[in-house]
Protein backbone atom coordinates (compact mmCIF):
# COMPACT_ATOMS: atom_id res chain seq x y z
CA UNK A 1 0.00 0.00 0.00
CA UNK A 2 1.33 3.26 -0.72
CA UNK A 3 1.63 5.99 1.31
CA UNK A 4 -0.91 8.85 1.42
CA UNK A 5 0.82 12.46 1.33
CA UNK A 6 -2.05 13.98 3.87
CA UNK A 7 -0.86 13.27 7.33
CA UNK A 8 -3.78 12.51 10.05
CA UNK A 9 -5.01 14.25 13.05
CA UNK A 10 -6.36 11.58 15.44
CA UNK A 11 -9.07 13.56 18.07
CA UNK A 12 -10.91 12.11 21.63
CA UNK A 13 -14.65 12.96 21.52
CA UNK A 14 -15.59 13.23 25.44
CA UNK A 15 -13.91 16.23 27.38
CA UNK A 16 -11.34 17.09 24.47
CA UNK A 17 -14.20 18.08 21.82
CA UNK A 18 -17.00 17.37 24.07
CA UNK A 19 -17.94 18.84 27.59
CA UNK A 20 -19.50 15.60 29.88
CA UNK A 21 -19.70 17.65 33.12
CA UNK A 22 -23.31 17.48 32.49
CA UNK A 23 -23.64 13.82 32.32
CA UNK A 24 -21.09 12.01 35.40
CA UNK A 25 -23.63 11.87 37.63
CA UNK A 26 -24.59 9.00 35.70
CA UNK A 27 -21.02 7.39 36.65
CA UNK A 28 -21.42 8.41 40.23
CA UNK A 29 -23.95 5.97 41.11
CA UNK A 30 -23.56 2.77 42.05
CA UNK A 31 -23.94 0.88 39.79
CA UNK A 32 -23.12 3.22 37.17
CA UNK A 33 -25.50 4.39 34.48
CA UNK A 34 -23.70 3.65 31.76
CA UNK A 35 -27.08 3.80 29.09
CA UNK A 36 -27.69 6.78 30.15
CA UNK A 37 -24.18 8.37 30.24
CA UNK A 38 -24.18 7.67 26.61
CA UNK A 39 -27.87 8.61 26.12
CA UNK A 40 -27.07 11.94 27.04
CA UNK A 41 -24.46 12.33 25.06
CA UNK A 42 -25.74 14.31 22.51
CA UNK A 43 -26.18 17.48 24.94
CA UNK A 44 -22.70 17.65 25.11
CA UNK A 45 -21.59 21.22 24.65
CA UNK A 46 -18.77 22.30 22.68
CA UNK A 47 -15.53 22.27 24.43
CA UNK A 48 -14.01 25.56 22.15
CA UNK A 49 -10.26 24.71 22.77
CA UNK A 50 -10.75 21.03 20.83
CA UNK A 51 -12.86 22.31 17.97
CA UNK A 52 -10.81 25.15 17.37
CA UNK A 53 -7.49 22.73 17.18
CA UNK A 54 -10.15 20.38 15.15
CA UNK A 55 -10.46 23.04 12.62
CA UNK A 56 -6.87 23.90 12.47
CA UNK A 57 -5.49 20.51 11.74
CA UNK A 58 -8.02 20.41 9.28
CA UNK A 59 -6.97 22.51 7.13
CA UNK A 60 -3.73 20.45 6.68
CA UNK A 61 -4.60 16.64 7.85
CA UNK A 62 -7.14 14.15 6.91
CA UNK A 63 -9.43 14.35 10.42
CA UNK A 64 -9.85 10.77 11.67
CA UNK A 65 -11.84 10.51 15.52
CA UNK A 66 -10.79 7.52 17.99
CA UNK A 67 -13.13 7.06 20.82
CA UNK A 68 -14.24 5.02 23.51
CA UNK A 69 -17.91 5.49 22.91
CA UNK A 70 -19.34 2.22 21.89
CA UNK A 71 -20.29 1.80 18.58
CA UNK A 72 -24.13 1.75 19.34
CA UNK A 73 -23.14 5.68 19.74
CA UNK A 74 -22.18 5.94 16.21
CA UNK A 75 -25.56 7.70 15.21
CA UNK A 76 -25.25 10.48 17.57
CA UNK A 77 -21.95 10.86 17.53
CA UNK A 78 -21.87 11.70 13.79
CA UNK A 79 -24.71 14.33 14.03
CA UNK A 80 -23.36 15.59 17.14
CA UNK A 81 -19.83 16.34 15.45
CA UNK A 82 -21.82 17.83 12.06
CA UNK A 83 -24.20 20.54 14.25
CA UNK A 84 -20.57 21.53 15.80
CA UNK A 85 -19.43 22.01 12.03
CA UNK A 86 -16.33 19.69 12.81
CA UNK A 87 -14.83 17.95 10.06
CA UNK A 88 -16.05 14.70 7.99
CA UNK A 89 -13.89 12.08 9.31
CA UNK A 90 -13.94 8.48 9.73
CA UNK A 91 -14.59 7.73 13.55
CA UNK A 92 -13.43 4.76 15.13
CA UNK A 93 -15.53 3.27 18.27
CA UNK A 94 -15.45 1.12 21.01
CA UNK A 95 -16.96 -2.51 19.77
CA UNK A 96 -19.46 -3.70 22.35
CA UNK A 97 -18.01 -6.02 23.72
CA UNK A 98 -14.73 -4.77 24.11
CA UNK A 99 -13.95 -3.46 27.63
CA UNK A 100 -9.88 -3.29 27.38
CA UNK A 101 -8.78 -0.33 28.49
CA UNK A 102 -8.47 2.77 26.41
CA UNK A 103 -4.76 2.87 26.52
CA UNK A 104 -4.71 -0.32 24.38
CA UNK A 105 -7.94 0.05 21.70
CA UNK A 106 -6.88 3.70 20.90
CA UNK A 107 -2.78 2.60 20.53
CA UNK A 108 -3.88 -0.33 18.49
CA UNK A 109 -5.77 1.84 15.96
CA UNK A 110 -3.17 4.55 16.11
CA UNK A 111 -0.68 1.67 15.15
CA UNK A 112 -2.96 0.21 12.29
CA UNK A 113 -3.45 4.17 11.31
CA UNK A 114 -0.13 4.99 11.06
CA UNK A 115 1.12 1.50 9.14
CA UNK A 116 0.15 3.61 5.40
CA UNK A 117 -0.37 6.81 6.88
CA UNK A 118 1.85 9.26 8.56
CA UNK A 119 -0.21 10.62 12.30
CA UNK A 120 0.68 14.30 12.79
CA UNK A 121 -1.03 14.28 16.15
CA UNK A 122 -2.76 12.73 18.89
CA UNK A 123 -5.11 14.72 20.82
CA UNK A 124 -6.80 13.37 24.26
CA UNK A 125 -7.58 13.98 27.60
CA UNK A 126 -6.90 10.47 28.89
CA UNK A 127 -3.00 11.08 30.10
CA UNK A 128 -2.69 7.02 30.21
CA UNK A 129 -3.65 6.43 26.74
CA UNK A 130 -1.40 9.91 25.97
CA UNK A 131 1.27 8.26 27.94
CA UNK A 132 0.84 4.91 25.85
CA UNK A 133 0.76 7.08 22.69
CA UNK A 134 3.95 8.77 23.15
CA UNK A 135 5.57 5.80 24.41
CA UNK A 136 4.54 4.24 21.03
CA UNK A 137 6.32 7.30 19.06
CA UNK A 138 3.12 9.43 18.29
CA UNK A 139 2.97 12.97 18.78
CA UNK A 140 0.21 14.09 21.24
CA UNK A 141 -1.25 16.53 22.33
CA UNK A 142 -2.71 16.65 25.97
CA UNK A 143 -6.13 18.24 26.23
CA UNK A 144 -6.20 19.45 29.49
CA UNK A 145 -9.18 21.95 29.11
CA UNK A 146 -12.36 20.18 30.67
CA UNK A 147 -12.70 19.55 34.03
CA UNK A 148 -11.24 16.23 35.03
CA UNK A 149 -13.35 13.46 36.47
CA UNK A 150 -12.61 10.74 38.56
CA UNK A 151 -15.17 8.87 37.48
CA UNK A 152 -14.45 9.23 33.76
CA UNK A 153 -10.70 8.63 34.56
CA UNK A 154 -11.66 5.45 36.08
CA UNK A 155 -13.76 4.36 33.16
CA UNK A 156 -11.18 4.92 30.75
CA UNK A 157 -8.88 3.20 32.75
CA UNK A 158 -10.01 0.40 34.24
CA UNK A 159 -14.03 0.04 32.87
CA UNK A 160 -13.19 -0.24 29.34
CA UNK A 161 -16.25 1.68 28.95
CA UNK A 162 -15.19 5.30 27.10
Amino acid sequence: MTRNSRPVAVFDLDNTLSGTDHRQHFLQRRPRDWDAFFAAAPHDPPLARGVALCQEAAEECEVVYLTGRPERCRRDTVAWLAAQGLPEGRIHMRRGSDFRPARHTKLEVLRRLGRDREIRMLVDDDELVCDAAEAAGFAVVRARWAAASEELRDAQGKGGRT
